[in-house]
């Protein structure tokens, strides 16, 4: 699938964190791009069982509502000691408000009460771009490390101020901006994504 030039980019996302690290992603591209928030969108409720089920849903549902081409994406941190938890409920595991101290705090409870010592992590991310008719592609893009406790940093969002990627020191919350897009999850589905969709080298 190719975006046509000139076409309007909905970000079917009403995560506000999300929707700056993809307009930061997508500025280089001369591409029009909008926010779901701005336009109006309603989120679709999160029905799927994988990464990639969950942004095709919000992809499409976002397509179809608005007529144009729509980038979702669904991403979150994949702990190996809990059995890749919170995995798909990254969100969720801050309760309705999304409070990503309480999520931080409760993946640490578990770790401890399981008495893991082993706290490898991944984030995850599965980006789907949906055609104004609906038809979907999937990019997806994982980044390696560790978690680490207390949480450090106030760059970022969710679950950064806990993860190292590897070969770092720092936690995702602690590193700018522009480091964490030129080596994250999301950075790496991008990339993906820029060449087959954008034609990018």
């Amino acid at each position: 699938m190719k975006l046509p030039q000139g076409a309007t980019l909905v970000v079917a996302s009403h995560n506000a964190g999300k929707v700056r690290e993809i307009f930061a992603l997508l500025s280089p591209f001369g591409i029009v791009v909008k926010g779901a928030a701005e336009q109006g969108l309603a989120e679709p409720e999160e029905t799927g069982e994988t990464f990639a089920d969950n942004a095709a849903l919000k992809a499409r549902a976002a397509a179809l509502a608005s007529k144009c081409y729509a980038l979702a994406d669904d991403s979150g941190l994949a702990v190996e000691a809990l059995g890749g938890a919170p995995g798909i409920y990254s969100a969720r595991w801050g309760g309705e408000k999304r409070d990503f101290a309480l999520a931080m705090k409760k993946v640490q409870t578990l770790l401890v009460q399981l008495n893991k010592r082993d706290y490898g992590a991944k984030f995850v991310c599965a980006l789907a771009l949906s055609d104004p008719a609906g038809n979907v592609e999937i990019f997806e893009g994982e980044v390696h490390g560790h978690l680490e406790f207390p949480p450090r940093g106030t760059h970022g969002f969710g679950y950064d101020p806990i993860f190292v990627a590897k070969g770092m020191t720092q936690t995702f919350g602690e590193i700018d901006p522009a480091a964490k897009h030129a080596i994250s999850h999301r950075a790496k589905a991008f990339e993906k994504f820029a060449r087959a969709v954008l034609g990018a080298a």
